[in-house]
């Protein structure tokens, strides 16, 4: 349906995963809690609405200055701020006022994990709305691979299980075996490569954007290189510290022949021809999308990281007796049972998305609104700047012959 309705179901999806955190030591101990603390619940709600408030009010001046048609809607945007820390001011006072004598170390205890609850989830999903606009593709893929890893995992436990390691894999959850955890990786890493190159052919899934739309739209826009048919060209060095014999193995690799008398004539190395010598070895991938290299750094995170996330989650369950956060999804529990590896792996891939894809996120919208905020002399020291800039590219083509 879109963007803003996808943001919709993560922000609901994020309050019901704290409700169902703050949930497990609230019934663990109600008959402390009942009728003797007050405002305990709100207390916690509030907190929740401080963090909702932080952690995406960023995201909102972002999606404003990177969408011009939205600019006027920026001065009410610079007390957002404010707003938090008088929010932030208020809880923190409500708080600490509804401290009773008789359970002060229990209701510390409380804050404490109220405090780790958000950063679980508000912490490490605080970019993940960004993950969204920036293209579809970083959202939608990532939860594809905790998925996959979470469905072959259990199918290579229960195929192989304990039939090559003996030793348990976590000690505190013995159903979790090895086999499982090396089974799920091996499929991850061979699902991501090809579903990263079928969602990369969608420009509903590639195309960033910085509009709100109650009804989708299709997406047109220049592609990133990361979603462009390219080629690559293994460097023949790597090939040179490998034994001869297990180099001529790798599928597609080209064995490369000097002729004697003219070594620099390099050719394709022919079997039997005495006239030809070794000289390296060459592998060129063609038609592959390199996005798809960026699949496979993130299924490797999705299958040796993203799942401790899980078995926090069952470090969590343990400790306060109990098989499910909740009954909400039939069959499986509640919301945090089945997001438990998200959290992490959304993380990840806002991390690897500016560190590695998108090394710039300036837009011309946000240019635009900066320079608005600019002193009369600092917009004219702005535009010399850009003029000797330009002089300059204009000078260095003409002097490469463009």
């Amino acid at each position: 349906m879109g963007h803003v309705y996808i943001c919709t179901l993560v922000a609901i999806i994020e309050m019901l995963l704290f409700r169902e955190l703050v949930r497990v030591r609230y019934s663990a101990f109600f008959a402390t809690i009942e009728d003797t603390i007050p405002l305990f619940r709100t207390t916690q709600w509030m907190w929740f609405v401080v963090a909702c408030f932080y952690t995406y009010g960023d995201f909102f001046l972002d999606a404003i200055q990177n969408n011009q048609e939205l600019h006027y809607l920026l001065p009410y945007m610079q007390y957002m701020s404010s707003v938090s820390f008088l929010l932030y001011s208020g809880t923190f006072v409500l708080t600490i006022t509804t401290l009773q004598r008789e359970h002060i170390k229990f209701q510390i205890n409380q804050l404490c994990w109220t405090i780790l609850v958000l950063c679980l989830t508000f912490g490490q999903l605080k970019y993940i709305m960004h993950n969204i606009f920036n293209g579809l593709f970083w959202y939608v893929f990532p939860c594809c691979l905790v998925f996959t890893n979470d469905i072959m995992a259990y199918v290579s436990g229960m195929t192989w299980g304990r039939k090559f390691i003996n030793r348990p894999f976590i000690r505190f959850s013995p159903g979790k075996t090895w086999e499982g955890f090396i089974g799920g990786w091996i499929f991850t890493m061979v699902i991501a490569w090809y579903l990263s190159g079928f969602l990369a052919k969608f420009t509903w899934m590639t195309c960033p954007t910085n509009e709100f739309r109650l009804a989708p739209v299709s997406l047109e826009c220049e592609l990133d290189p990361v979603f462009q048919i390219a080629q690559s060209f293994i460097p023949a060095q790597i090939f040179d510290i490998l034994p001869r014999y297990f180099v001529k193995i790798i599928p597609s690799v080209v064995e490369i022949c000097s002729k004697k008398g003219n070594p620099d004539a390099l050719t394709r190395c022919i079997s039997g021809e005495e006239t030809h010598v070794h000289h390296h070895f060459e592998l060129v991938f063609k038609n592959y999308f390199p996005v798809q290299v960026h699949a496979l750094w993130l299924a490797m995170f999705a299958s040796l990281v993203a799942p401790f996330g899980g078995f926090l989650a069952s470090a969590i369950k343990r400790a306060y007796g109990v098989k499910d956060f909740d009954s909400i999804i039939p069959g499986h529990g509640g919301v945090m049972d089945r997001m438990d590896c998200q959290f992490l792996m959304a993380l990840c891939t806002w991390v690897h998305y500016n560190t590695f894809v998108k090394l710039a996120t300036v837009s011309v919208p946000r240019l635009t609104y900066m320079y608005s905020l600019l002193s009369e002399q600092e917009k004219k020291e702005f535009l010399q700047s850009i003029s000797v800039q330009g002089r300059n590219k204009i000078k260095s083509l003409v002097d490469f012959g463009f």
